[in-house]
């Protein structure tokens, strides 16, 4: 079940705003009001309040041409745990796509009232690690019933500078505008706020998937919204070969199955590369992760 506004805690309840004007909402008989356009939200049959756009809105983007955004150097490896994380989740259940790795990195509430925005949350899978991290989980999904908010990220019902954390889970595949959705998550985040996230590389189409991207494509929309990029890399244990099987090749195929399937096609994968070294020295381990990542992991932050 959706959680219905009362029982949505305060902190959350503050900073929603109104997607069609950016108006701060204030309690109402039934719902929310617009303190600036008067539109009014109510809840739905299932207690979730309907924040997305009510009408077209237009979106300017301005893009600084001729030069490279790419930081020299820049190395696109996988994540590496990090020596002492901020979170201890020890005792709590883990999605199974979150590697141990990436929750290495997730920052830790500056106080109780701090908000973790859940950006494609879902059925809620990711509200206990927020939670375990200190934050008020906010939780928004376009269209999913068990969703306690529901908006667009194109259009994010959040005050400006009022998110401490946002966290996005292979959801930049499936916008249609994914820079509008970064510089969205950039304003809707204090400074020092964290963005992190997945995204689909070689992953088959699914769902509605506009854009799959590489890591440069990665670092490219994250670097022009304005976000400073701690880290792009390779999934560690998703590789496109494992992606294409369980979800283009044998979709439903139980894990370990699929394990099996592709399991031979890897090592002999990574022999041709080791192999190939001895002719290319660029046909680098960590050339071959980038070319076979089934999607990839980055870390990013608003500076200030």
């Amino acid at each position: 079940m959706s959680v219905p506004l009362a029982k949505l805690p305060s902190s959350v309840r503050n900073v929603l705003a109104c997607a069609d004007c950016g108006g701060a909402l204030s309690d109402a008989v039934g719902g929310l009001r617009c303190t600036n356009c008067d539109n009014v939200f109510a809840p739905n049959v299932g207690g979730a309040f309907d924040l997305r756009l009510r009408k077209a809105k237009r979106f300017s983007v301005e893009l600084e041409l001729g030069i490279d955004p790419l930081t020299p150097g820049f190395a696109f490896s996988p994540l590496a745990e990090k020596e002492h994380p901020e979170v201890d989740f020890s005792g709590t259940r883990l999605p199974w796509h979150l590697t141990r790795e990436l929750l290495s990195h997730f920052p830790k509430a500056n106080t109780p009232q701090s908000v973790a925005l859940d950006l494609g949350c879902g059925t809620g899978l990711h509200r206990e690690v927020c939670e375990r991290a200190g934050f008020q989980w906010a939780g928004l999904d376009y269209s999913n019933r068990l969703a306690p908010i529901l908006g667009d990220g194109h259009a994010l019902p959040f005050l400006s500078n009022s998110v401490e954390f946002v966290l996005s889970l292979a959801v930049l595949e499936h916008i249609r505008h994914p820079l509008v959705l970064a510089r969205e998550v950039r304003r809707v985040l204090k400074p020092g706020g964290h963005y992190i996230g997945t995204v689909a590389f070689l992953e088959p189409f699914h769902g509605d998937s506009y854009y799959h991207h590489t890591h440069l494509g990665t670092f490219n929309t994250l670097r022009s919204a304005g976000l400073e990029i701690l880290h792009v890399g390779p999934h560690p244990a998703w590789s496109g070969l494992r992606a294409e099987t369980t979800m283009g090749l044998f979709p439903r195929l139980p894990e370990w199955l699929a394990t099996a399937l592709v399991w031979p096609v890897e090592v002999l994968h990574r022999f041709w590369w080791r192999a190939g070294r001895a002719f290319s020295p660029d046909a680098t381990e960590s050339l071959r992760r980038l070319t076979n990542a089934g999607s990839f992991e980055f870390v990013a932050r608003k500076s200030g």
